[in-house]
């Protein structure tokens, strides 16, 4: 079996190929149409094409609107097209293999957002395109408090721009590296509004297949976003990719037989262990000492590390490595830690505010752009 070759932290991601973290599986994982697998309710009319606008300079350290030559909003009843100059553009928040992240304002709505922006060379280059459109259709597409807001797109000649919901709270993974461990009370919370948020995620056929701390954001009341989609699939079969994080990886995608939505069920297992105890169930001096706890050894909790019993009695059950027998997201929700440390927790509203005016819905998949 290859090793994920591509690090993040000390947490190794990767795929079959050892690609970066927006690489995924070179076979089409998305069926020619993404929106019959959706209700009516979340399928968006396909956008008109967008017209390319003039790119900004490469020197500079983020990106400006062109001085002359853009179009500019038009006196119609038509929405209008979004450009990069319809945005105050802000700090970095975060810069990755494919381009930056940079906090930004749009100008009409005063709307805050995230907003990515990728070069179309390297995506070319990479030959990542379709998969970076499979990846924003599903989370484009899914409308859950605990999933991040994307709000459509745009580009220009040289740049694709995604417009995210701003995270004020950023990555989890920070919060553990500055806190250790979380209190109960704390990851209880997290783990209602990742198991809800996956339940979402699962009812409409889609497998994030990376759950972890660093692809989970906080949002400025303290609530989990699921951030990153790069390794998601749409699927209504058993897969065999062999991809994630290490520390994270299922037994079943361990030894390589097929796999199903159950694998994310274990991801959050390991995050509320970690969350609690301040290091991953399975971690080995080595790769492949991590690959054999996670496929062998039983739970195990440290002695230093106070834990509830009812909590160890959650953790034991979710850590199954048959994924058969492994606790459904249900049972997590209605689970007696659940019910002491979240009360109340587990139900919640699904809400989705409209995107900002101009915004490009994306195009189903198979649709010419």
């Amino acid at each position: 079996m290859s090793q994920p070759s591509s690090l993040r932290a000390h947490r190794p991601r990767g795929g079959e190929d050892g690609a970066p973290s927006v690489l995924r599986e070179t076979q089409p994982r998305v069926p020619s149409t993404i929106a019959p697998a959706l209700p009516d309710a979340l399928k968006p009319d396909a956008a008109p094409p967008l017209a390319a606008r003039p790119p900004a300079p490469a020197s500079e350290p983020a990106p400006a609107a062109p001085a002359s030559g853009a179009a500019t909003r038009p006196a119609s009843s038509q929405p209008a097209k979004l450009s990069l100059q319809d945005f105050d553009i802000g700090r970095a928040l975060g810069k990755g293999k494919f381009g930056n992240v940079y906090l930004a304002r749009e100008k009409q709505t005063k709307l805050i957002v995230a907003l990515k922006v990728l070069f179309k060379k390297q995506l070319d280059k990479h030959n990542v395109a379709q998969q970076l459109k499979n990846e924003i259709e599903i989370q484009y597409h899914s409308r859950h408090d605990n999933i991040l807001k994307c709000y459509g797109f745009f580009y220009d000649e040289k740049r694709v721009y995604l417009i995210l919901e701003y995270a004020p709270g950023g990555e989890m993974y920070k919060a553990m590296q500055k806190e250790g461990t979380f209190s109960e009370e704390k990851t209880a919370k997290y783990v209602v509004q990742l198991a809800r948020a996956l339940k979402y995620c699962h009812d409409r056929k889609v497998i994030h297949r990376d759950i972890k701390p660093e692809n989970l954001l906080l949002d400025g009341a303290g609530n989990l976003k699921i951030a990153d989609f790069g390794w998601s699939c749409l699927t209504t079969k058993p897969r065999q990719t062999f991809c994630g994080t290490l520390d994270y990886l299922a037994p079943e995608m361990v030894v390589g037989t097929a796999y199903d939505h159950s694998v994310d069920v274990w991801s959050l297992g390991v995050l509320m262990y970690e969350c609690l105890v301040g290091k991953a169930p399975f971690e080995g001096a080595t790769h492949d000492a991590t690959f054999a706890r996670i496929t062998r050894d039983a739970i195990e909790f440290p002695r230093h590390v106070h834990m509830a019993e009812d909590a160890q009695e959650l953790l034991r059950n979710i850590l199954v490595k048959d994924p058969a027998k492994r606790l459904s997201l249900d049972a997590i929700l209605a689970s007696a830690w659940v019910a002491r440390c979240a009360p109340g927790a587990a139900t919640g509203a699904l809400v989705r505010p409209a995107p900002p005016a101009g915004v490009a819905e994306p195009a189903r998949a198979g649709a010419a752009q």
